[in-house]
């Protein structure tokens, strides 16, 4: 998987405006519903809204991934919010989000949503990546930490 072919400059906030998750959540369906990318909005947010009913994705370091399978997409998509304050996603750790990647998958593409999934975490997991994302003064030097 080429994370070029799913992501671009028209798929990053910088800086989020959001001031709750469920803000954070809205805002960054709202760049993928812009782009095309949803086939259908309001089951879009209610799957990933579910989601995070059965465990947060605020995972740990700043990071929170809200993701969903769900019928409202034809294929995999995402788009990457930033949020240098920080804010409350109920993180696992107990600190505030401020790296945000929403990530929708089609019911039938597992294989593939785990892949993205994986190739992510890979890049996040340094903590000079995260400070570089934090930091960053356009979305090309977000994006750059990706390899894109």
């Amino acid at each position: 998987m080429k994370l070029k072919n799913i992501l671009s400059e028209k798929l990053v906030r910088y800086p989020l405006k959001a001031n709750s998750k469920r803000e954070v959540i809205s805002e960054l369906l709202g760049i993928l519903v812009a782009e095309g990318k949803v086939i259908d909005p309001a089951q879009a947010l209610s799957d990933i809204l579910e989601r995070e009913k059965k465990m947060t994705t605020g995972i740990q370091n700043g990071v929170a991934i809200p993701h969903a399978k769900t019928r409202a997409v034809e294929k995999l998509t995402a788009c990457i919010g930033i949020k240098p304050e920080g804010l409350d996603f109920q993180s696992l750790d107990g600190k505030p989000s401020q790296i945000f990647i929403l990530t929708l998958s089609p019911y039938d593409e597992m294989s593939v949503h785990v892949q993205f999934m994986a190739e992510i975490s890979m890049v996040i997991k340094s903590e000079a990546i995260r400070n570089t994302m934090i930091k960053a003064t356009s979305k090309g030097e977000i994006l750059s930490v990706f390899g894109l």
